[in-house]
Order: C-alpha cells, then sequence, then structure tokens
C-alpha cells in the first residue's frame, strides 16, 4: 500500500464514524461552548474571585504619615471662684497633684483669662463683676448696720 491509499482509508473512515454519530458529534462541542461562556455562581471561576478578594478590616485605615509626633504633657489647671469673690487654683500634673487650694486674687484670675483668650475672660469677668455687686451691697448693708450702731452707742453716752 501507499501513503496515498492509507490515507485516503484514513479519511474515509472518519467520514463514516461522523456520518454515523451526528447527533454526537455536535452535541459534543456544545457543553465546552456553554461550559465557557457560564457566568453561573455553581462554577468555580466565579467563586473564585470571592474567595481571594479580602475582608474590609474594622476601624479606621492606617494612613503613614510623615509628621513627628510631639510629647505632649496633661496639666490641668482648675481655677474656683465663690460668690463672695473668692478664688482658689489647683494644677494637676497627670495624676498627680503640683499645687491645691491655693488662694489667689479675683483680679489675677481675671488678667490670666484675658492673656489666654476672649471666650473665657468674658465669663469670667462677669462671674467677677457679679461678686463685686455682691460684696459691694454687704458693704453697704454692714455701713448702715455700722452706723446704727454708732447712734445707739451715742444715745448711751449722753444718759450717763
Amino acid at each position: 500500500m501507499t501513503v496515498d491509499a492509507l490515507t485516503h482509508q484514513e479519511e474515509t473512515a472518519t467520514e463514516a464514524a461522523l456520518d454515523s454519530t451526528p447527533q454526537a458529534a455536535e452535541s459534543t462541542p456544545e457543553p465546552a461552548v456553554s461550559e465557557s461562556t457560564s457566568t453561573t455562581p455553581e462554577t468555580p471561576e466565579a467563586e473564585t474571585p470571592a474567595e481571594e478578594a479580602p475582608k474590609p478590616k474594622r476601624g479606621r485605615p492606617k494612613v503613614a504619615t510623615t509628621a513627628k509626633k510631639t510629647r505632649t504633657v496633661e496639666l490641668v489647671l482648675t481655677v474656683t471662684g465663690t460668690a463672695d469673690g473668692e478664688w482658689q487654683a489647683e494644677l494637676k500634673n497627670g495624676s498627680k497633684w503640683v499645687a491645691k487650694g491655693l488662694e489667689i486674687p479675683a483680679a489675677a484670675v481675671s488678667r490670666a483669662a484675658k492673656e489666654l483668650h476672649q471666650d473665657l475672660s468674658g465669663p469670667i469677668d462677669e462671674v467677677i463683676n457679679q461678686a463685686r455687686e455682691a460684696q459691694a451691697a454687704k458693704v453697704a448693708q454692714l455701713e448702715a448696720e455700722l452706723e446704727k450702731a454708732k447712734a445707739a452707742l451715742a444715745e448711751l453716752d449722753t444718759e450717763n
């Protein structure tokens, strides 16, 4: 046999096989095509991206900064005043008391507040002015009582 005869026999056999099962030949490529174009979640290709996606972390994302972190010192200055115009200051450094119960004049509180910020000096000056008015009223009352006491004393002296 020659090469041409062998080739011709193989072609004939292949054609005969294809002609005898045309449905099998047609159905075989279709599933391959349908699998490659299918986007159902059942295919492993659809599950792979979902599994590989990283889960978002809780909280704020960390941002790299180039700014230097400066050490902060926590000092707490507490200034308290009474309606009588008595003022005290306390200073705390972290959890340690530096000074406690220091008596300070109202004028010093007013000056310090003005130096710090206008928003602080307004309310503090109002409290100081109210205390000043209360003290002035108290002085007027005491002066009236003093005048009465002096008059009563003067009457007692004249009787003798």
